[in-house]
């Protein structure tokens, strides 16, 4: 028997006093429709209603056209892994959300970001050094996020990277991984565990 206690939660949001205050409905409160939606998502390829599926569990047809855009966004579109959840990661330091950080991070190391970068993501700064089309996909992502659009160069340089598709692929998964972590924002939905350091709250 282990003596190891488990990596609590990181909270998500600061207003005091805290609570989640969207979670699971209890099972017996849940209308045909929310089973259903949750059902779906339990046979689907996320396996269990979790991050922001739980207060989208609220509107149950939202809930379903949401997940199946993000079903596309991870497992379906051409945006290579590392790019892909590289720039998840830098749309949840954006926003400071604790879930997709937490869940991204690893991912984007596993796919072939180099941890020092996502590391320094984490803590607010903008990595360097990183393989070429990483560093292409991150400039546009980040240049997104703060001016709300991309120069003509950036838009140039990602172009020749990705082509037409995954310009278009990759400023969706921005936007929508913004919106999901909006909602678990107003939420206060919570990082499932806490493998590794969370996000530092903005400024620093």
């Amino acid at each position: 028997m282990s003596d190891s206690v488990p990596a609590p939660a990181a909270r998500q949001g600061s207003a005091e006093p805290w609570r989640e205050r969207l979670p699971l409905p209890p099972a017996e409160s849940l209308t045909p429709e929310q089973r259903e939606a949750a059902r779906a998502l339990i046979e689907g390829p996320r396996k269990g209603v979790y991050g922001p599926f739980l207060p989208l569990l609220r509107s149950p047809q939202l809930l379903d056209r949401v997940a199946k855009l993000g079903e596309y966004l991870r497992y379906g579109s051409s945006l290579p892994a590392a790019v892909r959840e590289l720039c998840i990661c830098a749309a949840a330091r954006h926003v400071g959300n604790q879930f997709e950080w937490q869940m991204h991070a690893p991912l984007a190391v596993q796919a072939g970001a180099p941890a020092a970068a996502v590391e320094l993501l984490r803590q607010g700064a903008r990595p360097s050094g990183l393989p070429q089309e990483q560093e292409t996909a991150l400039a546009f992502t980040l240049e997104l996020l703060q001016t709300h659009g991309t120069s003509e160069p950036t838009w140039q340089a990602t172009l020749a990277q990705l082509g037409e598709t995954g310009v278009v692929e990759l400023a969706t998964l921005v936007g929508y991984f913004v919106m999901v972590s909006w909602v678990m924002n107003v939420a206060h939905t919570p990082a499932q565990s806490a493998p590794g350091p969370g996000l530092p709250a903005f400024p620093l």
